[in-house]
């Protein structure tokens, strides 16, 4: 199975259309239609239901798309890593990030070695913990910006030097936020927003005491930007980092007593990297 098949195929699944994904390949419309029925003879399966207008993706063609959308970032990945001579570092450093104030030190990083060497391009992945080192394992991500707590067991790893502090977002006209800093009691009974993660939840709870029980949570989720928009709306009051961007409409509020936590950039442990994500992890390791 060829890469440039599966960039063939990932290009008349985004188009629907054979003639149009064609042109924007620039190769003639029966050659891409024999080169999609060949792919799914390799494969013994069935990956569009055609029509006289447009195709579309079967539930095989679907898993097949996932597949190859990840060997093609790869083989992409394995090129550019390449791409380069004894004297100048270039290729792609992937980096897994959530929302944390310590991804503004990171960036610092980022824009420090580009400054020394500008053929070097950063791919940024946003999520939670879970989602970041999942992908690392399948080697999509090179390096994770990871939060507290955290398993970095089979990892190496860098501590960084900013604190997240714990608080609820609000909407301004929340009685909460003129406060200064909300206790447990003031969050009892109310619908929460809370992170994904089962240990971010546990490290809450244990920040609860005795009120834990009477925790609602109302909704999970993993991307802050989202859980602001459901604030905005009402949903309720989301358990949050603060971060160094605000979001309109609502406010951040610190827990009391604070609930402060630290994140790690981290890589696996004994595992081959290109030149550039060795490089760019020698300079974390001289900088942070």
């Amino acid at each position: 199975m060829e890469i440039r098949i599966l960039k063939y195929f990932l290009m008349a699944a985004r188009e629907e259309n054979i003639t149009k994904a064609a042109s924007l390949l620039h190769i003639t419309q029966p050659t891409l239609s024999r080169q999609l029925m060949q792919l799914e003879e390799e494969l013994g399966v069935t990956l569009f239901t055609r029509s006289n207008h447009r195709i579309i993706l079967t539930d095989d063609g679907m898993l097949l798309k996932r597949r190859a959308q990840e060997l093609v970032s790869l083989a992409e990945k394995t090129k550019m890593e390449f791409l380069h001579d004894e004297n100048t570092l270039a290729g792609e450093i992937a980096i897994g990030c959530g929302e944390t104030r310590s991804m503004n030190r990171l960036a610092e990083l980022m824009a420090d070695f580009r400054s020394r060497y500008p053929l070097v391009r950063f791919e940024i992945y946003s999520g939670n913990v879970d989602n970041i080192k999942e992908r690392m394992e399948r080697g999509l991500l090179d390096l994770g910006l990871f939060v507290e707590p955290v398993d970095v067991g089979t990892y190496e790893f860098l501590r960084m030097p900013v604190k997240e502090t714990w608080g609820i977002l609000v909407r301004e006209d929340s009685h909460l936020a003129e406060m200064d800093a909300v206790r447990a009691e003031d969050l009892v009974r109310m619908p929460l927003l809370a992170a994904s993660r089962e240990m971010v939840q546990n490290e809450l709870a244990n920040w609860f005491g005795d009120y834990a029980c009477q925790m609602e949570i109302a909704v999970t989720y993993n991307l802050v930007y989202n859980a602001s928009i459901m604030v905005k709306k009402g949903i309720g009051a989301a358990l949050c980092l603060e971060l160094a961007s605000s979001y309109d409409g609502v406010k951040f509020v610190p827990l009391s007593p604070q609930l402060k936590i630290g994140s790690v950039l981290a890589w696996k442990r004994n595992q081959m990297f290109s030149s550039s994500t060795s490089a760019f992890i020698r300079y974390a390791r001289s900088s942070l």
